[in-house]
C-alpha cells in the first residue's frame, strides 16, 4: 500500500502520484511535516479498517525528494518485519553537498544525545520504518520539522528497540538561496522546540555508579 501525503501543494504532485497508482490524501494548505506523518498513517488505518486485514502495518516514511532512489528503501523495512527492531532509521551511503551550515543537524544530534545518552548518525534522517505500536506510542508528534528528533528521544526512552540501515538513498541537494535558508530557520526553531520539552537526562552525582 503506497499512501502519498499532498501537503498543499500548487504543482502537479497529486496527479502525478494517482496517476502512478498511490493513494492519494491532499491538505488544503501546508500543514508541516509532522501533521504529513500523522494524516498518512491514519489513511493507513482506515484503508486497514476498510479491508478487515486484522493485524497493522508497519510503516514505511519517506521524503518526497528521493527521486529514483526511493527504490533502495527496502533495507529499512528489514529489522523491523523480523521483529528485530522497533524503528529503523535510515544512514544514507552517498552524501548530497547542502548548502548549509549543519547547525540543525548538530543541534539534534546533541539533544538526542543529551536526553537520551545515544546519538544516531543521522538524527534528522526522515526515512524511517516503524511498528504501528512504536508509532502510536510517540504521538502525538512533535510539530513540523521537530518529528523526527522527538520520535528518536520519546522511543528511546520507553525502551523501544531502534536500529540504523544504510540504505543507498540520496536526498535532492538544498540550495544557499534565502528560501534555503528560511526552511533551514524553520527547522531550527522545531527541533529546538522539540527538544526544549524533552528534559536531558539526569546525572548522578560523582561517587554514584
Amino acid at each position: 500500500m503506497l499512501v502519498v501525503v499532498d501537503d498543499g501543494s500548487r504543482d502537479g504532485t497529486a496527479a502525478i502520484a494517482e496517476n502512478a497508482g498511490a493513494i492519494v490524501v491532499r491538505h488544503a494548505r501546508c500543514r508541516g511535516k509532522s501533521a504529513a506523518m500523522e494524516t498518512g498513517a491514519e489513511a493507513v488505518r482506515l484503508l486497514e479498517a476498510r479491508e478487515h486485514s486484522g493485524r497493522p502495518r508497519h510503516l514505511l516514511f519517506l521524503d518526497a525528494d528521493l527521486a529514483e532512489s526511493a527504490s533502495g528503501a527496502a533495507p529499512l523495512t528489514e529489522p523491523v518485519r523480523s521483529g528485530q527492531a522497533d524503528m529503523t532509521i535510515a544512514v544514507f551511503s552517498s552524501r548530497v553537498k547542502q548548502g548549509g551550515h549543519g547547525f540543525v543537524v548538530a543541534l539534534s544530534g546533541t539533544g538526542i544525545r543529551r536526553a537520551t545518552g545515544w546519538r544516531p548518525a543521522q538524527p534528522l534522517n526522515g526515512q524511517r520504518c516503524l511498528t504501528r505500536a512504536a508509532f502510536e506510542a510517540a504521538r502525538p508528534l512533535a510539530p513540523g520539522f521537530g518529528a523526527e528528533t522527538a520520535l528518536t528521544i520519546d522511543l528511546h526512552r520507553i525502551g523501544m528497540r531502534i536500529t540504523e540501515v544504510e540504505v543507498p538513498l540520496a536526498h535532492r541537494a538544498t540550495g544557499s538561496d534565502w528560501r534555503a535558508q528560511v526552511h533551514r530557520a524553520r527547522q531550527f526553531a522545531d527541533v529546538a522546540r522539540a527538544l526544549a520539552v524533552r528534559q536531558p537526562m539526569a546525572r548522578l552525582p560523582r561517587g554514584i555508579p
